[in-house]
């Protein structure tokens, strides 16, 4: 415990630290706003947690997988903060990325449905909660506040299951995303940038893969990962709802989001960030209570999320978007 919690204030330190520093770089900034946070997590995160399984070859071969290409793709999200990539590009580098997940052992093993099926699954998994974590984070403090809820959410299953690894991965995600999120909370002095919103992405669902939830006995505890990281998937299909249905194209940028619907219908940004933060912490609870509720009671949560995703589609579809 006492070098767990060692790892996790290192972490923080480590993450502020690399902020002060990082802040000073005028190509890592948009409009004046310096874009240093996602580097500090990802830095901070890949450095204690090499010094953590010191010597390497403790370090769980799945893990390093994890940690390489979750590296990869901060690189990528650096380079894209720079200099805009195109699509085509950034799709390339995503699946390049997944591909040394796989071949490092990271992918759905669901009984029944072969290995083609299974990396198939593995892909579109992966690039969706990646590109949901990037669409999310359009206000000050809203995609931290969500990370750090989803990396609690899988240290709690991991450390249930005994799974030591992920748990310390975890809680070292929190922990780095803790040290951005002082400087991230409205009004924001920095942001993570395309850097921090891939590589966290990148890193939950690859958690979410290599983590153990259900057994045959109790298959729907497999939906607990896409319930934990149900709110950015959510966001994700509203805003492309709401793009196709006024005929736009689902790729290109626009201020039609959930959250800047939020300020748009007149809430300030603290408390259009309370409310999100609140719903997604149902889609966060509910998933953990679907990995340990027995029997019928497992219908519940889904239950909820679904009623509350139906209400919040109806009411905030009502808000009108210019441009």
């Amino acid at each position: 415990m006492s070098i767990s919690a060692a790892f996790m204030v290192t972490a923080i330190l480590l993450t502020v630290f690399l902020v002060i520093v990082l802040r000073g770089f005028n190509s890592l900034s948009k409009d004046g706003m310096p874009l240093a946070g996602g580097i500090a997590i990802g830095v901070a995160l890949i450095v204690t947690s090499m010094y953590y399984w010191t010597p390497a070859w403790l370090m769980p071969s799945q893990m390093q997988g994890i940690l390489i290409a979750s590296g990869v793709m901060l690189l990528f999200g650096f380079v894209d903060d720079i200099k805009e990539l195109s699509v085509v590009g950034k799709l390339i580098v995503q699946l390049a990325a997944v591909a040394i997940l796989i071949l490092c052992g990271v992918r759905t093993h669901i009984v029944y449905i072969g290995t083609t099926l299974n990396i198939l699954i593995t892909v579109i998994w992966v690039l969706g909660i990646t590109n949901a974590i990037n669409l999310l984070d359009v206000m000050d403090g809203l995609a931290g506040s969500v990370a750090l809820m989803v990396s609690l959410a899988f240290c709690v299953i991991a450390s249930i299951n005994g799974d030591a690894a992920n748990a310390v991965l975890a809680c070292g995600i929190a922990a780095s995303v803790s040290g951005f999120l002082i400087f991230n909370l409205p009004p924001a002095r920095l942001y993570m940038g395309n850097a921090g919103s891939h590589f966290l992405g990148f890193l939950f669902a690859s958690m979410a893969i290599s983590i153990h939830y259900a057994s045959l006995e109790a298959k729907l505890a497999l939906m607990a990962p896409i319930l934990i990281l149900g709110f950015p998937i959510f966001d994700t299909l509203f805003l492309i709802f709401m793009r196709v249905r006024k005929g736009r194209s689902a790729f290109n940028k626009s201020n039609d989001h959930l959250a800047l619907r939020f300020l748009k219908a007149g809430y300030s940004k603290q408390a259009a960030l309370l409310i999100m933060v609140l719903v997604a912490s149902v889609f966060v609870v509910s998933g953990i209570a679907m990995f340990k509720l027995p029997g019928v009671y497992v219908f519940i949560p889904p239950a909820i999320v679904v009623v509350l995703s139906i209400f919040l589609s109806k009411r905030m579809s009502r808000v009108v978007i210019d441009g």
